[in-house]
């Protein structure tokens, strides 16, 4: 029997939830009382921290009111796409709920009557009909939270950046701890709202199952289709509209023009700072929301038909829930250190800071899961493993969790070594620059090639170990263990996009070289720790799949995958390719959108007088608009190809080649991801760095506008849609093509295979 009882689970859980989201609030006040307008000096403080700002020259009221006016342009701009993609993406999560409900009802031919249990020799289990009705609900559920999650991460940061950007006149710790706190506001309203929400759906949905579990957290896996559905949109919505803006504004502004980057005369200034709120926050937020609510359904799917099903053990089922919860309490102590226990005093300290709040949260979660598995768990009990049950220890489990925990902090250092432009392999890559953009286009490459070996070793190390110990519910925890610190890796993720606009208002306000400076260091650490981020998505995304890769071949009764069958070698050829299929049309959609933007931008720089003098005025607008209708044009095929794919196959050719289909989308899937993200990671750095001039050799490189400058920006361009559309997009394929297959595995199981029947 487990220590922890199942009113303390119950009691524990959500309220660990409401410290979260009480502490995001908490975050969100402190941030609000940075005043985005010109101080009155009527109070003494405000007074003499005004003149302060006076003698330094920065107290210009004229400054402040600029500032505002592009925070309230880029937030009118967010909040626009937003809402246009959420009507388009609802429309089609309403009809893909009632493909759900049709599927899964017509198992049983809509059957109202009970039905014996699949896993539970002598029981009933409740009628197919109902659990396509809980899964629709549960799927709905998923979307909405996934959608509001993504929504409020993007208000926070346009709230926020202006607010950072005022706050770096005063020095760069103050403006530090404005942009992380607002990172803060958005990663533990996601977890913990997350959590909070599969909790209060799983007792719901249990006043009608009642004992029967098996039912019960098959519906539960809705969660995580509904998520995963929105991030991919989010995704690629967002992904081709900072793109699209992001390679007009530079190939025609820097590369043709020789002006600075955010430089108000460029028109695409406006909708970039806005596509990195729709594409890094709201998308990233999506994003990893679908890895959580995936990774806690895959273990509890698994955990349903084992020993804590069996015996409705709630505290054993629940222990992935636990574990989420300490993570919250983790991280929020963890966020203490970066925004109070200690002071960013220079601009050297910014990301040796926010890579000390990974190894705080890893360290002090290892602690965690240890007393968790204690509590919560029995010395020994039986996991469900392909048709038997497997004896497992607790600690066990917990080497499990801690060993994805771990792979995750390996992921992210590795990608940090090959994106930061403090290590070698990206000043090889500007380096290269010096010959030209082939060049470095190739050393770019290699890089990011070369970059996928250690994480792939992580990855399949953090399996076997899994596995071997715990079967398949082994490796859900250990992805949940990756996932597990998602509130820190969220604060660290959110900071980048909020630095980089504090920036870019620094920049079209025209404040001095002094304060763009600071801004500037903030957004190369911000860099940096975006490109851990994708790591830490794509290491927790190969982990997940896999799991509701096993659930999925349990709930379709298929007891083995032979790789010599034909109808999985066709299956797995298939799935490899279909992450290149992907890409390139997430990349042709960025190119596509991208022309338009370069066509409009030298349009308006050719016929609006007084332009590149700073005298007239850019049709920003006008960008914005070509931004969002091209990514809400652009998304839906590459959507269609994931959401549909798992029905197609599945219906048509049956569960055994669909199994094929997501080993092989699997096993490429990662590759790709990897290898796109940290390629693009690394020509973006090496711009950077050519761009700061910090080093001898970089001097040597630049200035900015040279030749080598010129070749940087281009592999820059080119990287832009493979690190921030398909590479980041790729693990969201990968995740939802599982999840899918395992909510209607029963299905396929027993319709599925219709081309094999007739032939």
């Amino acid at each position: 029997m487990a220590i922890l009882s199942e009113v303390a689970t119950e009691v524990l859980i959500p309220l660990a939830a409401a410290v979260g989201i009480a502490f995001a609030v908490a975050q969100w006040v402190l941030v609000s009382r940075v005043k985005l307008a010109p101080s009155s000096g009527r109070d003494k403080d405000v007074l003499a921290e005004s003149l302060i700002e006076e003698e330094e020259g920065l107290n210009d009221h004229n400054v402040v009111v600029r500032c505002a006016e592009i925070q309230c342009a880029i937030a009118e701009g967010a909040t626009s796409f937003l809402f246009t993609e959420y009507r388009y993406v609802g429309a089609f999560m309403c009809v893909f709920a009632a493909v759900i409900f049709v599927f899964l009802g017509s198992v049983d031919g809509f059957s109202t009557q009970s039905r014996p249990c699949a896993y539970s020799e002598g029981k009933q289990c409740k009628p197919a009909l109902f659990n396509a009705v809980f899964s629709t609900v549960a799927f709905l559920l998923g979307a909405a939270t996934s959608v509001v999650s993504g929504f409020l991460g993007m208000k926070v940061a346009t709230y926020a950046n202006a607010r950072t950007t005022l706050e770096a006149r005063k020095g760069v710790g103050r403006a530090f701890v404005t942009a992380f706190r607002s990172g803060a506001v958005m990663g533990f309203l996601l977890a913990s709202s997350g959590l909070l929400v599969l909790y209060v759906a799983i007792n719901l949905f249990k006043l009608y199952y009642g004992d029967d579990w098996e039912g019960l957290f098959e519906s539960i896996t809705g969660y995580g289709l509904g998520g995963s559905s929105m991030a991919l949109f989010g995704r690629v919505g967002g992904g081709i509209y900072t793109k699209a803006a992001d390679v007009g504004a530079d190939l025609v502004g820097k590369v043709e023009r020789n002006i600075p980057e955010d430089d108000p005369r460029n028109p695409a200034v406006i909708a970039d700072n806005v596509g990195d709120n729709v594409g890094d926050i709201a998308g990233m937020g999506s994003d990893l929301f679908g890895s959580y609510a995936e990774s806690s359904c895959a273990a509890l799917v698994v955990a349903s038909i084992s020993s804590f099903g069996v015996s409705h053990d709630f505290t054993g089922m629940c222990y992935p829930l636990l574990v989420s919860s300490v993570g919250i309490v983790v991280c929020l102590v963890t966020t203490l250190f970066a925004t109070d226990f200690f002071e960013i005093k220079d601009v050297k300290q910014i990301e040796p800071a926010l890579k000390k709040q990974l190894i705080i949260s890893t360290a002090l979660m290892t602690a965690g899961i240890a007393l968790i598995t204690w509590l919560a768990l029995p010395a020994n009990f039986t996991i469900f493993n392909f048709g038997e049950q497997k004896e497992v220890s607790n600690w066990g489990l917990f080497l499990c969790v801690a060993i994805g925990l771990w792979a995750g902090l390996i992921i992210g250092y590795v990608t940090e070594y090959y994106t930061s432009n403090a290590y070698s392999p990206v000043q090889d890559v500007a380096d290269a620059c010096r010959t030209g953009a082939a060049t470095n286009v190739i050393f770019g490459l290699a890089l990011g090639y070369k970059s996928v070996i250690i994480p792939i070793f992580s990855i399949a190390v953090g399996i076997y170990v899994s596995f071997t110990v715990a079967a398949m519910y082994g490796i859900a925890v250990a992805a949940l263990g990756m996932l597990s610190t998602i509130a820190t890796g969220l604060s660290i993720d959110a900071y980048g996009p909020i630095s980089d606009n504090a920036g870019g208002i620094a920049e079209m306000a025209g404040m001095s070289h002094r304060i763009r400076e600071r801004t500037d260091a903030l957004d190369a650490a911000g860099n940096t720790t975006a490109a851990i981020g994708k790591g830490f998505a794509i290491g927790s995304a190969a982990l997940v799949s896999l799991a509701l890769f096993g659930a999925f071949v349990s709930r379709a009764g298929v007891k083995v995958v032979d790789v010599l069958s034909p109808k999985v070698i066709i299956g797995l050829v298939t799935g490899a390719m279909l992450p290149y299929w992907f890409s390139a049309m997430t990349m042709k959609s960025v190119g596509r959108a991208a022309l338009e933007m370069v066509e409009e931008v030298r349009r308006q720089f050719a016929t609006i007088p007084g332009l590149m003098e700073g005298t007239g005025k850019p049709d920003y607008a006008r960008c914005v608009k070509i931004s969002t209708d091209a990514s809400i044009r652009q998304m839906v095929p590459p959507g269609a190809l994931v959401m549909l794919t798992p029905l197609v196959v599945g219906t048509l050719l049956g569960v055994h080649t669909l199994a094929g289909v997501l080993a092989g989308a699997l096993v490429s899937g990662v590759q790709v991801a990897i290898s796109a993200s940290n390629t693009g990671g690394a020509w973006d750095n090496a711009k950077k760095y050519i761009e700061a001039g910090a080093s001898e050799h970089a001097r040597s490189l630049g200035p900015k506008g040279s030749d080598c400058h010129k070749a940087a920006v281009i592999g820059d361009t080119i990287g832009d849609p493979l690190k921030d559309t398909s590479g980041p997009s790729l693990n969201i394929l990968i995740k939802l093509m599982a999840v899918e297959s395992l909510v209607f595995a029963p299905f396929f199981a027993a319709h599925g295979g219709i081309l094999f029947k007739l032939f």
